[in-house]
């Protein structure tokens, strides 16, 4: 299924997608940086509309969102392609499939997936396991239904929204697990593909739109894991509340980082010393 995206507008033979901060100016017949939204004949397509890639009935906990509707089931879904391409990426085989081996996934409407998420007895919707924002209009209109019939919409994000898609989706999504992968510009640029600013900005809005949040860090070795690094991921988070819980996971050899050493138990345990001292809720995860 393919349909038309919402979040663009032309500019002359082109077109700028306003899905992601990338704000991607697209020629004829080509996709943006996602892989997913494409020009065919001057209208930006979402390649992926309802094309399910990855469906799972998780804990969850797994999102990992620890303290909003705990014990409850989320029903999870998953597309191809990614605004980032995240050396580390531990769903790569998603995230950069739709680059490598073109659009594959179960066609679903809206109106399937919350019927289904209802069926299973799940309390939520998690958009998850690749980026949500690159499939925004989707994502609106199954919450748009899920919303109508009582249930929860999560986000489980990079968070690097436009202005535009921030505001096109915020007034449906009651939750958001942020990725906040380091905490400067030199490494969000070689290592995943965006910067560090449009992150913070959303971490900010979503709280200040009264969006549950929890915030992921990944400690990876040599790249997030000084003393100075998770100091300054902490107290950003600090700044906004001190209450907002943060998950620092364990690193495992993956994708471009096979040769990478896992995350040493002892470098979790001063990267959750740090969070302590700034923070109300810190989570050792991946161990």
């Amino acid at each position: 299924m393919i349909k038309e995206c919402v979040l663009y507008k032309k500019e002359g033979d082109n077109v700028r997608c306003l899905a992601c901060s990338h704000k991607c100016i697209i020629s004829e017949g080509r996709s943006g940086i996602c892989g997913v939204r494409k020009n065919i004949s001057g209208k930006l397509i979402l390649l992926v509309y309802g094309k399910i890639s990855s469906l799972g009935i998780d804990p969850i906990e797994k999102k990992p969102l620890n303290h909003f509707l705990p014990g409850t089931k989320t029903y999870s879904i998953g597309t191809v392609g990614c605004n980032f391409k995240c050396d580390w990426c531990q769903n790569y085989d998603l995230s950069q499939n739709s680059k490598e081996a073109g659009i594959s996934g179960e066609e679903m409407t809206p109106e399937k997936v919350v019927s289904e998420a209802i069926r299973t007895k799940c309390k939520s919707i998690s958009y998850t396991y690749n980026e949500p924002v690159i499939f925004i209009e989707f994502v609106k209109d199954c919450a748009i239904l899920a919303r109508k019939k009582g249930l929860k919409n999560i986000l489980v994000t990079n968070g690097y929204f436009s202005k535009e898609s921030f505001d096109f989706i915020a007034d449906y999504i009651d939750a958001m697990n942020i990725d906040l992968k380091c905490f400067n510009d030199r490494d969000y640029i070689k290592y995943c593909g965006g910067n560090l600013q449009p992150v913070l900005d959303t971490i900010k809005k979503s709280y200040e739109n009264g969006i549950y949040l929890e915030i992921t860090t990944l400690v990876i070795p040599g790249i997030n894991d000084s003393q100075k690094e998770l100091t300054s991921i902490a107290k950003f988070i600090s700044s906004i509340d001190k209450k907002i819980p943060w998950h620092v996971n364990r690193f495992f050899p993956m994708y471009n980082m096979v040769t990478t050493s896992p995350t040493s138990i002892e470098s979790l345990e001063k990267a959750y010393k740090i969070g302590r001292k700034y923070l109300d809720n810190v989570h050792l995860g991946n161990i």
